[in-house]
């Protein structure tokens, strides 16, 4: 795992990964976390305990905090308040280890968004992390593939950090694509999504500007996002191998 005491984590990865910072008193636990985390796309910054200060939390740039708040702290409800305070707007993830209802009990009381026994079940720590991502990016007007963010208040598009200026039908199509990555959506789906179309006009008008898009997203890149589905109609991919075979 990628252990920081300063600075951001790496940039973000595949499949709606996100920075996150953790935090477990045990090292060792930390460690397994932390590498789960990171196998799974995510950029992790282990995190010192706030005891000694909340500066490394305050200026790191995180997407996701995760927490266990039940080993070393006498009143783990007033941490999760703290981190709660310290997240502001980021979801935070509460872990236990133990199956204990009334530290999920306290963990949700004292504001964290969603918490998860994780001894011997790091799948569902990984699921509930990118579910948090997810929706929060979403509540902000963002959407994320791989290495695709999409900002849907200002209209902005990146991808792997290099800016992408698209004209407004063009923005359409790959905002209604990226809220589905992975998977095809057909040609009706797309007129009636951007163009408010319940028919098919008999033009060529998707495929005109399917071609303009695909030229602006993948051109000069590695590989390929934008892909025709033959006979089912486009999809976006999150990373190089993804989604249904053409």
């Amino acid at each position: 795992m990628r252990v920081s005491d300063g600075g951001d984590p790496g940039g973000e990865s595949h499949d709606g990964a996100g920075r996150i910072a953790l935090y477990h008193p045990l090292r060792e636990r930390a460690a397994t976390l932390g590498a789960a985390l990171e196998a799974a796309g995510h950029a992790v910054r282990s995190m010192p305990s706030p005891a000694n200060g909340l500066r490394p939390w305050l200026d790191g740039c995180f997407d996701l905090l995760l927490i266990n708040p039940f080993l070393d702290w006498q009143d783990p409800f007033a941490f999760v308040r703290l981190m709660a305070a310290v997240a502001a707007r980021r979801p935070v993830l509460a872990v236990s280890d133990r199956d204990s209802l009334e530290e999920r009990m306290i963990a949700l009381h004292g504001g964290a968004d969603d918490v998860v026994t994780w001894a011997d079940n790091l799948p569902e720590v990984l699921a509930r992390a990118a579910g948090l991502l997810r929706r929060s990016r979403l509540a902000a007007g963002q959407l994320g593939a791989g290495e695709l963010r999409i900002d849907l208040i200002d209209r902005r598009v990146e991808r792997a950090g290099r800016p992408i200026r698209l004209p407004l039908r063009e923005f359409d199509l790959l905002a209604n694509l990226a809220r589905v990555p992975d998977r095809p959506l057909s040609r009706a789906a797309l007129l009636k999504a951007v163009w408010r179309l319940d028919f098919d006009p008999g033009t060529n008008r998707v495929e005109v500007h399917m071609s303009r898009l695909r030229a602006r997203l993948d051109r000069g890149f590695a590989w390929p996002m934008l892909h025709t589905i033959k006979g089912v109609g486009y999809a976006l991919r999150s990373h190089p191998g993804a989604g249904a075979p053409e």
